[in-house]
């Protein structure tokens, strides 16, 4: 007879399966949160890219006038004289105030007539791009309705956004200043950075004893790598600005300041990069009779390149995209003609970006749309570039 306080071994076998079909639904639920999670990330960025793509493209082509220019000795004291008083209010004023600097360079023009495009004053833009709030008067709105059917004024490929510093006037305002100060800054953070980095990781984890000292020095490595971007700015102007004299707002002072902060980063993810080697290829070059500094040099960092290249241009493409540190040291500046010197004033990409979206004048808004495309593509090839050197040295032991 069975013991009734005993299950019986069909409640044992409903019970395992009651607690399969539990794991089965819960399996299924995390699978869908996953699914939901993945979607809801996707539709943000394809949200994101559509929003920046179709306000940034628009910035790519400007509006431009032909006028009947006439080049006379009256126009370099009043540059309105040279184009038909009826296109003065159509045409960009930077452009109009460049001819008198023209003639003062070439003055055999002086006497001479052309019929030339010229750039369009910001509102005519606004206005052929169908935007709200181009603020161009009704009679203007009529006056180049006429020249569009009479195929005086066209949208034709906005060259000066890459060919011009920036401007106060929207249709004259470009990205050429601030992109050759990224380029300078980015390199004074590579040149500064990646050596120093490089050679603490391999001292670190080759060559330092393993006592308090070191452990402290790692945690406050790691430490490092994640504060405030913004703390790292404070510092660069106390040691940099205030302490060395490095010219407030240069090129050189923001590489310095981006170089402290990529500093951890390359730090850390160098020395994961030699930790990732075998110990048996350490073994074997001992074993051969090879030193520690030849073991690291000719077998240990070789090895390492591929993992130390990634992290390095990772941690540039991160300094690149940063605002905070730069703000800090005075990069924020109006700088409408490119560095010629890392000891001049000059600005970046991101700052520059800030820069334009602060403005109260709508033209403003498709240049910030079309500055964070730059940005964004600059920083996904850099991306790219370091996912490709990782794929094509990835080695497995």
């Amino acid at each position: 007879m069975s013991d009734p306080l005993k299950p019986s071994s069909m409640d044992t076998s409903l019970k395992a399966d009651n607690r399969k079909r539990r794991r089965a639904r819960a399996d299924s639920r995390f699978k869908w949160y996953g699914i939901i999670a993945l979607g809801l990330a996707m539709a943000f960025l394809t949200f994101f890219f559509i929003d920046i793509i179709g306000k940034g493209l628009p910035a790519f082509q400007q509006a431009e006038i032909l006028v009947h220019v006439e080049y006379s000795e009256a126009v370099k004291s009043n540059y309105n004289k040279a184009v038909p008083k009826k296109y003065r209010k159509l045409i960009s004023r930077a452009w109009l105030r460049s001819i008198p600097m023209m003639l003062e360079g070439h003055p055999d023009m002086i006497g001479t007539s052309e019929n030339l495009w010229v750039l369009a004053d910001y509102r005519v833009d606004q206005f052929l791009k169908g935007h709200e709030g181009h603020r161009l008067k009704k009679k203007y709105q009529q006056l180049v309705a006429q020249l569009e059917t009479d195929g005086k004024v066209h949208l034709a490929f906005n060259t000066g956004f890459f060919s011009s510093g920036d401007s106060k006037l929207p249709e004259n305002a470009g990205i050429l200043a601030s992109a050759i100060g990224s380029v300078l800054v980015l390199l004074l953070t590579m040149l500064f950075a990646v050596p120093v980095g490089v050679m603490t990781a391999i001292y670190l984890e080759e060559f330092a004893p393993d006592n308090h000292f070191t452990r402290l020095i790692e945690v406050n490595i790691n430490n490092l790598a994640a504060i405030p971007s913004i703390l790292y700015g404070l510092l660069g102007l106390a040691i940099f600005i205030n302490f060395m004299g490095v010219p407030r707002s240069s090129a050189l002072a923001g590489g310095l300041t981006l170089a402290l902060m990529t500093l951890p980063i390359i730090i850390i993810a160098t020395r994961a990069a030699l930790r990732a080697v075998p110990d048996s290829i350490r073994e074997a070059a001992y074993g051969l009779g090879a030193s520690s500094l030849q073991t690291v040099w000719h077998h240990v960092l070789p090895l390492a390149i591929p993992g130390i290249l990634t992290g390095s241009i990772i941690g540039l493409a991160q300094a690149m995209g940063e605002t905070a540190p730069l703000l800090i040291v005075g990069m924020m500046a109006y700088i409408p003609d490119a560095p010629h010197s890392i000891l001049e004033a000059t600005t970046v990409l991101p700052a520059q970006v800030y820069t334009w979206s602060a403005e109260s004048i709508r033209a403003f808004e498709e240049r910030t749309a079309a500055g964070i495309m730059v940005l964004l593509a600059v920083l996904l090839s850099l991306n790219a570039v370091a996912v490709k050197l990782r794929n094509r040295s990835q080695q497995t032991w």
